[in-house]
Order: C-alpha cells, then structure tokens, then sequence
C-alpha cells in the first residue's frame, strides 16, 4: 500500500515525464491521483516543492539501496560494482518516467535546490565509487586505479545513452518482440557489457 502523499507523487511523476514541470498543473495531478487539489497543497505547500520532493524520494531511494551494498561484508569490491550496475540499472529501466524528467533537469532545470540536490547525489556516488576502488585496490581485488570521475561517466553515461536510444537499437535489430521482452533481452546484455568494461577498466581478473 502506498500513502496519500506517495500516490500524488507517482501521479504528478508521469504528468511531469510526459508534459514537463511548466505544461503540467495542479489540477491534473489531482485529476490524475484522484485526490482534491487542496491536498497538493496540505502535503507539498506547491507544485514547486511537490517537485522538489519527488526527486528527493527517487534520489534518496537509490543512494539507500547503494549504500546498503558497500556496507555489505558478504560481497568483495567487484561483486559490489555488479550489484551497484544491477540496480542502476534495473531503476533506469523501471523508473523510465522519472529518468526522463532527470535528463530534462541536467540540461534546463532553472531550481537551485535541485541543482544543489542532483549536485550533492553526484558526489555521494563519486565517493561511493571512491571507496570501493580504494577498497579493491588494497585487497588486490582491482589492480588498476582509473580517474573516479570517468569510471562514473562509464557507467552512468552508457546507462543513460543505452535508455534514450533503445527504441532505435530495437529498430536497427529488427527486433519484433513485445516491449518487456526486449527490455529483459536489452539491459541483460547492457549490463554484461559494462561489467566487461568495468572488468578493463578495474584490472580484475574473475579467477585469479
């Protein structure tokens, strides 16, 4: 079951991802999550800060989940990346409205709390990354030590590149499959792949 507030924020999500902030009005996302419009008002004080807070909640969500796996004794650095690759990427996949509203915000956002906040999200990765590499490097897991910076950019730029051009790839594939069988067959493969990447990148070797 999911709160009053969670369900005007999955309803105002997709209005967002389709419409954009500015096309879109209180009066449908009200419509859209079947709540009066006063409620918009009594959980968020504006569309303004109802906007702000789904991407607090999206955020804050993955850097839950990411956090929990780098605290994780059970796993070595490299099993760490691969959950880390997994869940990003199984959300980019599942949470395509809210992405799309993302890559909008990385180009024309005009807010400054959100620009500090996907600022500040940014560098939470960095570090985790940071610390996992550190990690690896002192275990003998990795033995090579890439620019944090573009060990990010590998992962999150094919990830979001792979996002935006999946329905040219199925084209180009002549790929007649219903869209959730191609997506399972897409991000299998798009994850095997950056994992090969990471497995250069990173200098480690599965059976040494």
């Amino acid at each position: 079951m999911i709160s009053k507030e969670e369900n005007i924020l999955f309803a105002a999500e997709k209005l967002f991802a389709e419409k954009g902030f500015d096309g879109t009005s209180t009066r449908e996302i009200s419509k859209a999550a079947n709540v009066n419009i006063s409620m918009i008002s009594y959980y968020f004080g504006s569309k303004e800060k109802l906007y702000e807070k789904l991407v607090e909640y999206r955020m804050n969500e993955g850097q839950f989940f990411s956090r929990d796996i780098v605290e994780r004794t059970d796993l070595n650095e490299w099993q760490k990346i691969e959950k880390i690759i997994d869940q990003f990427s199984n959300r980019i996949r599942t949470q395509k409205c809210f992405y799309r509203i993302m890559q909008r915000e990385q180009l024309h956002t005009s807010n400054p709390q959100i620009v500090e906040f996907l600022k500040e999200t940014k560098m939470s990765f960095l570090s985790m990354y940071s610390r996992i590499l550190e990690s690896g490097l002192k275990s003998g897991v990795f033995t090579k030590n890439p620019p944090i910076y573009l060990l990010h950019s590998t992962i999150s730029g094919t990830l979001f590149y792979a996002f935006n051009a999946k329905e040219m790839y199925k084209e180009f594939l002549n790929d007649t499959d219903d869209e959730d069988v191609f997506d399972e067959k897409f991000y299998t493969e798009l994850n095997r792949h950056i994992k090969h990447l990471l497995k250069d990148l990173l200098g480690y070797e599965e059976n040494k």
